[in-house]
């Protein structure tokens, strides 16, 4: 399939990432493969002096997410993590308005992921809904509003989470609650699910200060409301 598809869009196809680095003359690789596989083939990527770029979930566990870094850190070249959401308009004006301090003091956040992940989804492939290859809802689906977290507001003090598998036949939890407090001292939530009836609903979140206050959200923060 590999080579029939390479055939139509007038490019190589390597039957394993071994012999494409063996081959390439490329200076970055981008890896668009299930989550648990990253670490491995980051560290591959590294050793033959390659700069990577990997879709997100950076991987599924802490321990390898650090030898990512170590072998790119050993190697001198850089690992990208794809958080594009960073880069919506809406967002990039609350994050200028907070780093201007237009907020004031910022006593709470809210985030909502209210989507929608049928079994057929996850039916899709074997691995998917895994531990090994593709992570709970908050490192998966959730992964960007859970970067939000920091990137937004600042380092986390403490968490709170409970976690459930709802209605789907999968390893992995599908539906999750956090109460959070930052080391600022502002308090916040994040309530995310993939149970949503037919279609993705909602993606956002709200920063309630001493001046005011913001919701950035529709289908997945692309609206100011």
């Amino acid at each position: 399939m590999a080579t029939c598809i390479a055939a139509e869009k007038n490019c190589i196809a390597y039957h394993s990432l071994t012999i494409l680095l063996e081959q390439t003359d490329a200076e970055c690789i981008i890896f668009c493969t299930p989550s648990g596989l990253h670490a491995c083939q980051t560290i591959l990527c590294a050793k033959a002096g390659k700069h990577v770029v990997t879709e997100k979930t950076m991987d599924t566990c802490w321990k390898d997410g650090l030898k990512m870094v170590k072998a790119c850190d050993d190697a001198g070249v850089e690992l990208f993590v794809v958080k594009q959401n960073r880069r919506n308009t809406t967002l990039q004006l609350l994050k200028n308005a907070i780093d201007k301090k237009r907020f004031g003091t910022i006593y709470m956040v809210q985030v909502n992921v209210f989507w929608t992940r049928p079994q057929e989804y996850y039916d899709q492939a074997k691995w998917r809904g895994t531990w090994e290859f593709d992570g709970d809802v908050l490192m998966n689906q959730a992964s960007h509003y859970i970067d939000f977290l920091d990137w937004l507001i600042g380092p986390v003090k403490s968490v709170q989470a409970m976690i459930a598998t709802l209605a789907r036949d999968i390893e992995v939890e599908g539906t999750a609650v956090m109460n959070v407090r930052w080391r600022s001292g502002v308090l916040g939530s994040v309530s995310v699910m993939m149970l949503i009836y037919l279609k993705n609903l909602e993606g956002s979140i709200t920063i309630i200060d001493g001046k005011g206050r913001v919701k950035v959200g529709g289908v997945a923060v692309n609206e100011i409301e």
